[in-house]
């Protein structure tokens, strides 16, 4: 099986909202089907998940406002569903993982292993890493998130989001606090850079889930 699942090597990578959408929700409710087996609870809690899911779409239509909010508010708002059903029954903590771990690891080592191939084929892993950021920023974020640039040049690509749809979308429907299981699927692609193999690190400090007010997303070299 190919390591580049998301087809990040050929050099003009754009992203498919829709096809990743729709892996990353499929995955979550399979997780969150197997930690109900391992937790013991009814394993007919999916349904209403899903079922819950669909209404909190619904009523939160509104805040589509161009085709990669619809995607992002579907992948928000399915945390949400299974959330508030684990929620009485595993407690807040461990509902937040319950939730957090069936986000990041369905996709982890897929993500994983094509950000790493895409850095490793890349003659300069930076412009390559830079150039998959500015797509996704365009294609898979839009213009619910706002970011500012500090700094574009040929040794750093500094990006700072001001504002977090992911953390409007949680707050609107009482959920702030689970802003930082959105960010945590990240570590899934900053795992994959190397700065001694890549010559570039990644640095983001914090978030606007886990408090910050912005959201840094820095890329710097760290070799010519």
């Amino acid at each position: 099986m190919t390591t580049d699942q998301f087809e990040m090597t050929d050099g003009d990578y754009v992203p498919d909202p829709e096809r990743d959408t729709a892996l990353l929700i499929a995955g979550f409710f399979d997780h969150i089907s197997a930690t109900l087996q391992k937790q013991a609870l009814p394993g007919d809690l999916v349904s209403p998940m899903r079922e819950r899911h669909a209404e909190l779409e619904a009523a939160n239509a509104q805040m589509v406002v161009d085709e990669p909010s619809r995607y992002n508010l579907r992948i928000t708002l399915a945390v949400v569903a299974a959330y508030e059903k684990l929620l009485p029954r595993l407690g807040r903590d461990a509902a937040t993982r319950a939730v957090r771990d069936a986000l990041v690891e369905p996709l982890g080592e897929a993500v994983h292993a094509s950000t790493r191939a895409m850095l490793d084929a890349a003659p300069d892993p930076f412009r390559a890493m830079v150039d998959v950021s500015k797509a996704r920023e365009e294609y898979a974020f839009g213009k619910t998130f706002t970011f500012q640039r500090p700094a574009d040049d040929d040794e750093r690509y500094l990006v700072d989001i001001h504002r977090c749809f992911y953390h409007d979308v949680l707050t609107a429907n009482s959920a702030a606090e689970l802003t930082p299981v959105m960010c945590a699927f990240d570590g899934n692609w900053i795992e994959a850079i190397d700065p001694e193999r890549h010559g570039f690190r990644f640095d983001r400090a914090t978030t606007i889930g886990l408090g910050g007010a912005t959201c840094p997303f820095h890329f710097t070299r760290t070799a010519p």
